[in-house]
């Protein structure tokens, strides 16, 4: 069932093509604490709140806070959402099962956090290339990179009575784990 986003954020959600394989690749299921750094909309909140037993929201921004809770009340999940208003790695639950990083400031601490606490499967979006290699790079020497994956979504669009297409921004996304009994491809190659 698609969500709802009534209320902006002055800042794009992450695309539904782009939830669905990150939802894809955190394979939430009823018994999942789901941490999200970076609400934004709500867009990811909201997703999750349909798949995990519990959700923790990071947003740094107190407005976009609000933008988050307003469209999580629109879509009216029943799974347990904490929203916390705190800049990352603080207020990051220490029993988080899966963990979503929306934006690329303080990646490095919020990774670190999560090898700590043996976060079973994180992914990362990433849109600007510099930050996606940087990224690449600290999910490497923390031995939690299972996989990159690059992808672009295109919508067509009709012209001059044919379909032409509009492409959205690349994503690179990054996949991992950091629990003991996951599996991480590159640290056991």
């Amino acid at each position: 069932m698609p969500i709802s986003l009534p209320h902006d954020a002055k800042a794009g959600p992450t695309k539904p093509e782009v939830r669905s394989v990150l939802l894809g690749k955190l394979e939430l299921d009823e018994t999942d604490h789901f941490a999200e750094v970076g609400s934004c909309t709500g867009a990811v909140t909201i997703e999750a709140a349909r798949r995990a037993a519990r959700v923790t929201a990071l947003e740094r921004k107190p407005e976009r806070l609000a933008v988050t809770e307003k469209n999580l009340a629109a879509n009216g999940t029943e799974t347990e959402v904490d929203l916390v208003n705190a800049e990352a790695p603080a207020g990051l639950p220490e029993d988080a099962d899966a963990l979503f990083l929306g934006g690329s400031r303080n990646f490095e601490a919020v990774l670190d956090h999560a090898v700590d606490t043996g976060v079973d499967r994180i992914v990362m979006n990433v849109s600007r290339l510099e930050v996606a290699g940087r990224a690449t790079q600290a999910f490497r020497d923390r031995g939690i990179l299972d996989e990159v994956v690059q992808f672009q979504v295109s919508h067509g669009y009709e012209l001059a009575g044919a379909t032409s297409f509009d492409s959205d921004n690349p994503v690179y996304m990054l996949v991992g784990s950091a629990s003991d009994d996951g599996e991480n491809a590159e640290a056991t190659a």
